[in-house]
């Protein structure tokens, strides 16, 4: 049985980052199996925020992961995500870990992977899922042409992605840092 369906999209803008993910998953590419799952949490003392894409079970284990580095590293969002992202690569029973991480805190944004990526994005802007590429286009556009805040553009993106991707819905959970 394999489930798939989420979006997940990040927006920093003047001082603020936004977190949002929507709450499909899907089953055999069929069937919707929950239409509000929470994808995206707040972590280390509510200074972090996490979405994830893909496995739920792995990307639990992979925040759980990332949550210790966070100790271990004193909150710094880059030598825990390093750290995190080498011992996904290296780690023989880690690397079949099936997710993807956007993580955001005050000043980073952060996309990591299991193949060892940890990727800062050039304009402030990331997006992971199978609906991350509408949501993203969708995002660089409203932060392009519109006023509008990270977390407005942020749910704007996911509600756009989410009438184009079947894998998207609009239940739409939003958390800044």
């Amino acid at each position: 049985m394999e489930l798939k369906g989420t979006t997940i999209i990040a927006v920093k803008k003047d001082g603020r980052c936004a977190v949002a993910g929507d709450g499909q998953v899907t089953m055999n590419e069929s069937s919707i199996m929950k239409a509000n799952a929470k994808k995206v949490r707040r972590i280390y003392h509510d200074q972090i925020v996490t979405g994830f894409a893909g496995t739920v079970s792995d990307a639990f284990s992979l925040c759980e992961r990332f949550e210790q580095k966070l100790e271990q590293y004193n909150g710094s969002i880059i030598k825990a995500a390093v750290s995190l992202a080498q011992d996904w690569r290296n780690d023989k029973i880690m690397r079949k870990l099936e997710a993807l991480l956007i993580i955001a805190g005050k000043d980073e944004l952060l996309i990591v992977s299991g193949t060892g990526d940890v990727i800062d994005p050039d304009d402030g802007i990331a997006a992971i899922g199978s609906g991350g590429m509408y949501a993203l286009a969708a995002a660089k556009a409203l932060k392009a042409n519109t006023d509008l805040s990270a977390p407005e553009i942020a749910r704007k993106s996911l509600e756009i992605a989410s009438q184009i991707c079947i894998y998207t819905n609009d239940h739409i959970i939003v958390e800044e840092v």
